[in-house]
């Protein structure tokens, strides 16, 4: 794929059907997920997430159900490299503190899909702008896809593989203090799998 696609150029896109028919993309197991719930925990995740210059970012927030509720969400940040994914939740102050520090550090990208929520959430609840975030479906719109892909129809493309997202895990209680496995597995592989359209749009350094 050319690395500047005119803006004319647009690039066709599997459909569901399509992409129902790929073979799985490869993700994450719960042996490289590390969930992150301690300040004692989110120092030592800091210190793995220092080896590398970009990292795969999603949020994660309660779903409201009642007309005009407000999401006190974030309840969970990911963050991803090119083999393991850190889930962190913000129950505890240090931890919170850490995952802040994180997201404003600088000479890192935060590479993810549909941010812009997530990006208010954060600053309303930890008090930081986000540094460095890049919105991945602003980049494969710029190299001539659709507006806003989405994770699915970008490992599609990219990979030819097919991303499974569980609609039950998606809608779940992420505020809960014990999260589920099927919870880890769906908010470590967004973060896991926006790392590597990232690094397969040849954007790492």
């Amino acid at each position: 794929m050319p690395q500047n696609a005119p803006m004319h150029t647009h690039h066709p896109v599997p459909g569901k059907d399509q992409i129902a028919l790929l073979e799985p993309f490869e993700r994450l197991d719960l042996d490289r997920i590390h969930l992150v719930s301690t300040g004692a925990q989110a120092e030592r995740a800091c210190a793995a997430l220092a080896a590398t210059s970009f990292w795969g970012f999603d949020t994660e927030s309660r779903p409201t159900f009642a007309k005009g509720q407000e999401s006190e969400g974030p309840h969970i940040v990911q963050l991803a490299t090119l083999d393991a994914a850190w889930v962190f939740q913000l129950h505890d102050p240090e931890c919170s503190d850490l995952v802040a520090e994180l997201l404003t550090r600088p000479g890192v990208a935060k590479a993810g899909f549909g941010l812009g929520d997530d990006r208010k959430r954060i600053q309303h609840k930890l008090g930081v702008e986000a540094t460095e975030v890049l919105e991945l479906n602003t980049v494969l719109r710029q190299r001539g896809y659709r507006k806003d892909m989405g994770v699915k129809a970008a490992v599609a493309v990219l990979f030819n593989r097919r991303f499974i997202k569980s609609k039950k895990a998606a809608t779940s209680n992420w505020s809960n203090p014990r999260l589920t496995e099927a919870q880890l597995v769906y908010a470590a592989n967004d973060a896991f799998a926006a790392a590597h359209v990232f690094h397969a749009l040849g954007l790492s350094r």
